[in-house]
């Protein structure tokens, strides 16, 4: 029970790495949890299993596109309302704004570029401007970001590797500025069993699983693992750094 007493919020929240964290949150003790989802149905079903698991658990729930102010907002403000404060923010909204997973540079166009960033950048810039004030101001935070391990690079993922870049840069410069009570760290995942892979073609998925050194797709509970360790306070002078759960691919730019 290394999170009890502690109140945490965490977007994106209905996808498969989004019900792995909340799982292993509840699992640590948390006294309350903030979740939000753009899909009203799935954030639905991580509520029902959290009722399930812990039936006393405060949970508020709203449903909210985290990348747009006003409804980031929102699900803010309903969150303090319910709970009273943030101690811990996971910023798990990310991915790619397109139908194909590889799009050549020089075919990208610029609403599919500006539109990856929004999307791996825009909640958790909402977000932690609306909690970690709290938590500042308590003397004490806890905020992980999700980037990925393409944020070396890759060819035909330009847009998502850039704004991945940009999130584990933006996780170095908060912590920066929130230390010493606040720590701000980002967990960077490699392929991981998702709705994503499922629907990767088999010869992209074998290419990628023979890179890492196991030799397989990490489950999102392992990505939930290291996002939970960041969260307590066998953590607590880390800042600034990033954990690769990729099965030995070490990322670098």
């Amino acid at each position: 029970m290394r999170l009890a007493g502690r109140i945490a919020a965490v977007s994106g929240a209905g996808g498969p790495m989004g019900r792995a964290v909340t799982a292993r949150l509840v699992a640590e003790g948390v006294a309350g949890l903030a979740l939000t989802d753009i899909s009203a149905g799935r954030l639905a079903e991580a509520v029902a299993a959290i009722e399930t698991e812990r039936p006393d658990l405060p949970v508020a729930a709203r449903r909210a596109d985290v990348t747009r102010a006003d409804e980031a907002a929102a699900f803010a403000s309903a969150a303090l309302k319910g709970l009273g404060r943030i101690d811990l923010l996971v910023n798990l909204v990310g991915g790619l704004r397109s139908a194909r997973l590889y799009t050549p540079f020089l075919d990208m166009t610029e609403d599919q570029w500006r539109a990856t960033f929004d999307l791996n950048l825009m909640g958790g810039f909402h977000l932690i401007r609306a909690f970690a004030p709290g938590m500042l101001e308590r003397r004490w935070g806890r905020i992980v970001n999700v980037t990925s391990i393409v944020f070396g690079g890759e060819a035909g993922q330009a847009d998502y590797a850039a704004a991945k870049a940009a999130v584990a840069s933006l996780t170095r410069s908060l912590a920066a500025e929130f230390a010493p009570h606040v720590t701000v760290n980002s967990v960077a995942p490699g392929l991981t069993r998702t709705s994503v892979t499922r629907n990767m073609p088999d010869a992209e998925r074998d290419r990628l699983v023979g890179l890492a050194m196991n030799r397989r797709m990490a489950e999102p509970e392992e990505t939930a693992d290291a996002v939970a360790y960041f969260l307590n306070d066998g953590a607590r002078f880390l800042t600034g750094e990033m954990l690769s759960v990729s099965g030995g691919i070490r990322p670098h730019l």
